[in-house]
């Protein structure tokens, strides 16, 4: 045979011997993937099957709150006494039946005392009365209702007016008096106090009952 023939036939045969151990090789190894996908998609199956111990949760950071107390019913301030040079407690009075009108006049009353150094005690609202205007018939003797009037009322309430300034706060409330509201001025008792409050004949009858 020839030298050269048997020379090339022995490097084909090593040539497909390295082939043949090579190809179980590369189908063993793993596909190439990207080192931060694989850790992502690794933590993400961890955390799946992991709780999440109050993980996005925020109340138990706050301060804990005490619980609302009820509101008592409003109890009845002192009422001041009058002295030689300052009245007492005293009430301006204002209504009309207007709402609009008689808000912007005893804001203006509670702007004046603070202007002029008038102690405010209180500023509130009574309750709004309502009046039928009923009418007769002219042949009849059957009413019917015409009109409902709703008085509605501001009170402020101020303490310890100066004797010396009275003449001079009650003459600014008159020239700034409002055409259809009415302004009166009173020695403040507890009738007015009980005043704020709406009337409950039933629930005072039942109270009534159940003391008894």
């Amino acid at each position: 045979m020839n030298p050269v023939f048997r020379k090339l036939q022995v490097s084909v045969s090593q040539h497909a011997l390295m082939l043949n151990r090579t190809l179980p090789l590369s189908r063993a190894t793993p596909s190439i993937q990207h080192p931060v996908w694989c850790a992502a998609s690794a933590n993400e199956r961890l955390y799946k099957n992991m709780p999440t111990h109050g993980i996005g949760r925020w109340r138990h950071l706050l301060p804990k709150q005490a619980p609302k107390k009820k509101k008592d019913r409003q109890q009845m301030k002192q009422i001041v006494a009058a002295t030689d040079t300052a009245y007492g407690t005293l009430n301006v009075m204002v209504s009309g039946y207007d709402m609009t009108v008689v808000e912007h006049y005893s804001q203006f009353i509670h702007n004046l005392c603070n202007r002029l150094g008038v102690k405010v005690a209180e500023s509130y609202a009574l309750p709004t009365k309502s009046t039928e205007v009923l009418l007769m018939q002219e042949q009849g003797t059957k009413t019917y209702v015409d009109a409902v009037l709703r008085t509605h009322e501001r009170v402020v309430q101020v303490s310890s007016l100066n004797a010396t300034l009275s003449p001079v706060f009650m003459e600014v409330l008159l020239k700034n008096q409002p055409e259809g509201v009415q302004l009166s001025v009173k020695e403040h008792t507890e009738a007015d106090f009980q005043a704020r409050f709406k009337a409950r004949p039933e629930l005072e009858g039942l109270m009534a009952q159940i003391n008894t």
